[in-house]
């Protein structure tokens, strides 16, 4: 996953009508850390389908704020810039519930066409 480092490039990322998932993360979340080890191959799986970036929320707090990044780590689907769907959880997230999300994001996305 490429990392987002300023606002200009998070704009940049999410406008493209192509679905975009940005995982909002930080370097002192456990839960983090836990979904480290199988998101590339997540990432892998739907390649072609999701483009993939994370934001520290340390890095980019304005931004979080205005997204309303609450909890980490944070799931939300963009298309053309605008909010498609968000996975947010306080409960760690387990790789299957992460795959239910992004299959969801597909269907949302899929369902407002081109």
């Amino acid at each position: 996953m490429e990392r987002i480092r300023d606002d200009a490039s998070f704009r940049e990322a999410t406008a493209p009508e192509d679905l975009t998932v940005v995982v909002f993360k930080t370097t002192w979340c456990k839960d983090c850390h836990f979904i480290d080890p199988f998101m590339p191959e997540l990432v892998a799986n739907y390649a072609g389908r999701i483009r993939f970036y994370e934001i520290d929320r340390d890095d980019l707090p304005d931004l979080c704020s205005e997204l309303n990044i609450l909890g980490i780590p944070s799931f939300i689907a963009f298309r053309g810039g605008s909010e498609v769907v968000r996975f947010v959880s306080k409960l760690r997230k387990t790789r299957e519930e992460i795959e239910q999300f992004l299959d969801r994001a597909l269907e949302v996305a899929g369902a407002l066409g081109k």
